[in-house]
């Protein structure tokens, strides 16, 4: 979209990158089980539904307004893009947003207009807040050059190329490191390792990191050696 909007990077383009405040958390129960309802006709179907649903909630919610589903849960997966695709039919149908992706809560908007973009804000947050009772994180919303390179997904988008996050970077060696100590205290098997670390790798294989990916598998087997 970058490459696109830009002309094959001959013209200036901004990215709006934005983060849903407390994602997983926020989901409104009595929301997303009306929109499951909408598409769902089996009663005992949407009788499941709501008792998986309802069977969690954060600790700051009330009896008669109860939120949040279980961050990991597959069914929260499928629950989160089910809640958000009312805000995908509304950025694309009615603000008529061209170049827009999202990943669960995490999204971003390509323009030649700077202007364009901010002035998107104040009904994405409207949307968000009235609708589905979410709130941008304040922290999170970002307009940038495409040239200062997106950061989306854990890896900087540059153009021409894409580089791995340094948070990402330390967090991947942060658990590699803890699933060989799980390995060496015989809590999971040499399968399961070696599926850690080639999932590692699969990340890196989207970036430009050949020589990140080799540092990870010198430094993985030092961990092994040790």
């Amino acid at each position: 979209m970058i490459r696109q909007v830009s002309h094959n990077y001959t013209k200036q383009c901004y990215v709006l990158k934005c983060d849903v405040r407390k994602f997983f958390d926020s989901i409104d129960h009595g929301v997303l089980l009306e929109m499951l309802s909408k598409k769902i006709i089996d009663r005992n179907t949407n009788w499941l539904l709501e008792r998986i649903i309802q069977s969690f909630a954060v600790g700051y919610t009330t009896l008669f307004e109860r939120q949040g589903v279980p961050i990991g849960n597959l069914t929260s997966q499928l629950f989160a893009n089910v809640y958000m695709n009312e805000f995908d039919q509304y950025v694309k149908h009615k603000l008529k947003v061209k170049h827009y992706a999202r990943y669960t809560d995490d999204f971003m908007i390509v323009a030649n207009d700077r202007q364009y973009l901010v002035d998107l804000l104040f009904p994405i947050r409207e949307f968000l807040q009235n609708r589905l009772k979410l709130i941008l994180h304040p922290k999170k919303v970002s307009l940038r050059k495409y040239r200062q390179g997106a950061d989306f997904l854990g890896s900087v988008i540059l153009p021409q190329y894409r580089l791995l996050r340094n948070k990402t970077k330390r967090r991947i060696f942060r658990k590699l490191q803890c699933r060989v100590k799980e390995f060496k205290e015989n809590k999971i098997d040499e399968i399961r390792l070696e599926q850690s670390l080639q999932s590692y790798l699969g990340v890196l294989s989207h970036t430009n990191a050949y020589h990140l990916s080799d540092e990870i598998k010198n430094q993985f087997w030092f961990w092994l050696g040790e």
